[in-house]
């Protein structure tokens, strides 16, 4: 078995109406402590560690992140997440945090990780708004899939589901920011993959299990949103177990606890739509 430690969406920096920045840095140590006793085999920072002001002090928060993540134990993995991309390029998060942010695959023995970095800055101009999946990206994710000889779980910063933002203070009236425009293609090549495969993003802010053509995709709550605790920065960091089944446990003021069973079997496709099937007949 595997066990990975997962911190997402630390938004360092000023609190707004529902993002405790203000309380990111003492959070993310207690994290640090607290995953030091777990001794996971590998920790997964999925993206937005700030919340964005301008290059300057973009660089000043990320270091200020990276330094408290340097007293993890366990080897620590990165994805960038849109905040962290908006005043900074890929490489200069790759130098802050003295890491390689390219597309990567990591054997952990009975499971492979597939941290699928895929460009997650948004594009804030007309006309389209929003973020932009590069063709790169979703060919690498196909290759990955159609390769992959051992069950996989997918790490990124954005979620691919399609699920329901209903609820969601961010997304209930901006869904199109929750996902990528491509994202059915990206279900699309994950589904290619003949062995088991689980999704595991951030960005959305809550705790979230949506099963797609029998993959499971989770989001985890951000570490220091404040939108489902009363105003209380959530303090949510999870535990994902890989093994036979995928044991994922969320920690903190927002709880969460789900046990799946990704299988290598895709389900059957739908049926075409009743109406035109009545009417053919």
């Amino acid at each position: 078995m595997t066990r990975i430690a997962i911190v997402t969406d630390i938004h360092h920096g000023a609190p707004s109406h529902t993002k405790r920045g203000d309380t990111a840095l003492q959070l993310l140590a207690d994290f640090v402590t607290w995953a030091n006793a777990e001794t996971p085999d590998l920790v997964l920072d999925l993206g937005d560690r700030i919340s964005d002001v301008d290059s300057q002090s973009d660089a000043r928060l990320e270091r200020e992140v990276a330094d408290v993540l340097c007293g993890l134990d366990a080897p620590l993995h990165h994805v960038c997440g849109n905040h962290d991309r908006d005043n900074l390029s890929v490489a200069e998060n790759a130098d802050i945090l003295s890491a390689d942010l390219a597309h990567e695959i990591l054997d952990l023995g009975d499971w492979q990780l597939a941290l699928w970095r895929a460009d997650s800055k948004i594009n804030r101009t007309a006309p389209r708004p929003g973020f932009d999946l590069p063709e790169a990206d979703l060919l690498w994710l196909s290759q990955m899939a159609q390769r992959a000889q051992k069950p996989t779980l997918v790490a990124s910063h954005v979620p691919f589901s399609g699920h329901s933002q209903i609820g969601n203070y961010y997304f209930q009236r901006n869904a199109s920011l929750s996902t990528y425009p491509q994202s059915d293609r990206a279900r699309a090549a994950i589904a290619q993959a003949r062995v088991p495969v689980a999704c595991v993003a951030g960005h959305v802010h809550w705790n979230t299990v949506t099963t797609v053509d029998g993959i499971p995709h989770i989001t985890q709550q951000s570490l220091t949103e404040s939108f489902t605790t009363g105003g209380e920065p959530a303090r949510a960091w999870g535990m994902m177990t890989l093994g036979e089944k995928v044991h994922w446990q969320v920690f903190g003021d927002d709880p969460f606890e789900a046990t799946l069973t990704p299988s290598r079997h895709r389900w059957t496709p739908p049926l075409a739509p009743f109406f035109t099937e009545l009417a053919a007949e």
